[in-house]
């Protein structure tokens, strides 16, 4: 389709700007946002499309999505603010901060299996109550009370969203506020971010309704999809369905402070996050980070050929996805994010991200409401990704 794009974009960049038209064109985009900032200057910021079909509304400036596990960025960098600050230890034991977890095989976990999706509960084997995930309180006493999958620190498998509350309660207990008022007074509000992990009553911004893809039933599947459908039992399955009912367009979920898919935000608001990230650890006045911490949670933290719950090999960095290229893999094109070596960020189901390089002084982010398939990026994240990169690299 035809969509009016708005926004604004520098000459060097124009062609960024024929790419998400293309997106509309060609690939399938209902309505979307990308923005790009290079040494701490916008050089893209263009939003366009239709919000929300049963109304025709358009996307517009402020408009805000689900980012879904983009807000695993926003959980990961709130531990490591207060890693910097002295007040988490990396690698000490989980039960120093919530000795009610360190049971069922979780004793020995550590913060940094923690980050490192290998705190071993992907997912919940018991039914979680409709509404669960609403319930922060809820959620906890189940991720205490769940069995270990395997041997923390043994292997990592991707904790789809219970990264949220397994990283969210060290922040809480920690920090001694909810995730989502931590993030906000540390993160969002001094970088004047349009990102929130639990939107706030006030908050007036036009959210886009997510809508679910359409499986193309001449698709390769991946080894995840192929085990999500048809062992009810397995990771893949309890990690994606056993939701408790969970709707991403439901506004109480926007209101629930879900650390691993919940986030609302659009490009402009994750690329203020980003910023600093790309900068050093600062930008505008505003010290997320040291430079030391930075240099660490740009670092491969583990890595493996087969994640436990993806089941595609993986990198990440502390919390943060690195560049995972599985295109040779069956499916791989449903699991792939390709970026630059020192890139840091996180994808969002359907195609979303958000990442610092800071080898550019990179930030980066596209945001959509029509989900593709698969876990990480699609042709139309992708595009605007490699024709970013091919403008820098041309520039030198």
């Amino acid at each position: 389709m035809t969509a009016n794009i708005d926004g604004m974009t520098s000459t060097q960049f124009e062609s960024v700007k024929d790419e998400f038209a293309r997106n509309f064109a060609e690939r399938g985009e209902v309505g979307a946002s990308v923005c790009i900032s290079v040494n701490g200057e916008k050089v893209v910021d263009l939003w366009g499309g239709i919000a929300d079909p049963a109304t025709n509304s358009p996307w517009e400036e402020d408009t805000i999505s689900i980012v879904f596990s983009c807000t695993k960025a926003a959980t990961a960098l709130c531990a490591h603010i207060l890693i910097d600050r002295g007040l988490l230890e990396l690698h000490a034991p989980v039960s120093e901060y919530w000795p009610e977890f360190a049971k069922n095989g979780k004793e020995n976990t550590t913060v940094q299996m923690m980050l490192n999706h290998e705190s071993a509960v992907p997912a919940l084997r018991e039914p979680v109550k409709p509404g669960g995930f609403l319930d922060w309180d809820y959620m906890i006493k189940r991720l205490e009370d769940e069995e270990a999958f395997w041997e923390p620190g043994t292997r990592n498998g991707y904790h789809m969203v219970n990264f949220g509350w397994t990283v969210g309660e060290l922040v809480r207990r920690v920090s001694g506020k909810s995730l989502g008022q931590f993030f906000q007074d540390e993160v969002a509000v001094p970088l004047n971010a349009d990102f929130w992990i639990g939107l706030p009553e006030n908050i007036t911004h036009p959210i886009a309704p997510i809508i679910v893809a359409t499986p193309d039933p001449q698709a390769e599947l991946s080894p995840f999809t192929k085990k999500l459908l048809t062992d009810p039992n397995s990771i893949q399955a309890l990690s994606f369905l056993n939701n408790g009912g969970w709707n991403q367009n439901d506004p109480q979920a926007h209101k629930a402070e879900i650390g691993g898919a919940g986030g609302l935000s659009n490009a402009r608001g994750q690329v203020a996050m980003y910023e600093p990230l790309a900068l050093g650890g600062s930008h505008n006045g505003v010290q997320l980070v040291s430079p030391e911490r930075l240099a660490a949670m740009a670092q491969v933290s583990t890595a493996t050929q087969v994640d436990a719950t993806l089941l595609a090999p993986t990198r990440f960095a502390s919390g943060f996805m690195k560049s995972m290229d599985n295109r040779a893999y069956p499916g791989g094109d449903q699991m792939s994010a390709v970026l630059g070596p020192a890139a840091f960020g996180h994808v969002g189901a359907g195609g979303s991200i958000g990442f610092a390089d800071p080898d550019h002084g990179l930030a980066f982010s596209y945001t959509m409401n029509q989900m593709g398939m698969g876990l990480l990026l699609n042709d139309r994240g992708q595009s605007l990704i490699d024709e970013t990169y091919r403008i820098l690299r041309a520039a030198g």
